[in-house]
């Protein structure tokens, strides 16, 4: 374990399993979660490689510090994490999952020059740069009705409502998050997860995330990258997916774009093989 302290006064916990010396992966988890989102990846992927998580500001074990809530501090916490884990004969594969994957894209458009240093390759799982309230589909709505107005939306996402254990409150997390097909036992863990996140930080998250815009970082994305989602995914739709693969292979960098079929929000959970299949093949890239 190891706790690293920002300038504003933040902790950050970071934890690596593995060798030492094995090729490094590090993982970037989402709202709401924690190290923990990461332990199927951990149990799949740290026999051989160097595999490091860290829970994000104000998530799990992390504090929040001094400075608002929004991607700049995503970048630098990243960033702080990349400097005090990487080795500098290594470069590592970056997975972002929804929040994490923003992390990764604010940190390539505010460290350009660490891109190349740091990375080989890049997995932006279920996220998305812009736009999050104007395509979320979490709420259906008839075609001929725009999707859910921003005010609405800023207001359910920054709402800090404590998460009460019970029937409603797992049925609703599976319908928001993940996918019918999901095993009781997945959506068990996730919620989980997701009530341990503190109400007010997950407001807090909430509210800045709303009105992100971070498509100019793509540019800076100078890597492999690969883009994947669920066809369910519903806090963050294909649509998405589809742009940032887009603008990525406008720009050169786009490895390769996956839709899995039948799949959620939480993809690194609902179709394990899958999603450790592509980390491993971009690692031997």
């Amino acid at each position: 374990m190891t706790e690293i302290l920002t300038d504003d006064g933040a902790t950050l916990y970071v934890r690596a399993y593995g060798p030492v010396d094995g090729d490094p992966i590090v993982l970037s988890h989402g709202w709401t979660c924690s190290t923990e989102y990461w332990y199927p990846q951990v149990n799949a992927l740290a026999d051989e490689y160097r595999v490091i998580t860290y829970d994000q500001r104000g998530h799990g074990r992390s504090t929040v510090g001094s400075l608002p809530l929004g991607p700049d501090v995503l970048a630098d916490d990243l960033s702080e994490v990349l400097k005090a884990t990487v080795r500098d004969d290594k470069k590592a594969v970056l997975v972002g999952h929804s929040m994490g994957g923003m992390s990764i894209m604010a940190w390539a458009g505010r460290h350009p020059d660490e891109v190349k240093k740091y990375a080989s390759a890049v997995l932006l799982a279920s996220t998305a740069c812009d736009r999050l309230i104007a395509e979320t589909t979490v709420i259906p709505l008839p075609n001929r009705f725009p999707r859910v107005p921003v005010p609405v939306g800023r207001a359910v996402l920054s709402t800090p409502v404590p998460l009460v254990s019970s029937p409603v409150m797992t049925r609703a997390l599976q319908y928001v998050s993940m996918s019918p097909n999901a095993s009781r036992a997945e959506v068990q863990f996730c919620e989980n997860i997701v009530r341990d996140c503190k109400p007010r930080i997950r407001g807090g998250w909430g509210a800045a995330l709303s009105g992100l815009d971070i498509h100019e970082a793509l540019d800076n994305l100078d890597v492999p990258t690969t883009v994947l989602v669920g066809s369910m995914d519903r806090l963050t739709p294909p649509v998405h997916a589809r742009k940032l693969a887009r603008v990525l292979d406008e720009a050169g960098h786009l490895e390769r774009l996956i839709v899995l079929p039948g799949v959620g929000h939480m993809s690194s959970v609902e179709s394990i093989d899958e999603f450790d299949k592509e980390i491993v093949r971009l690692r031997n890239l």
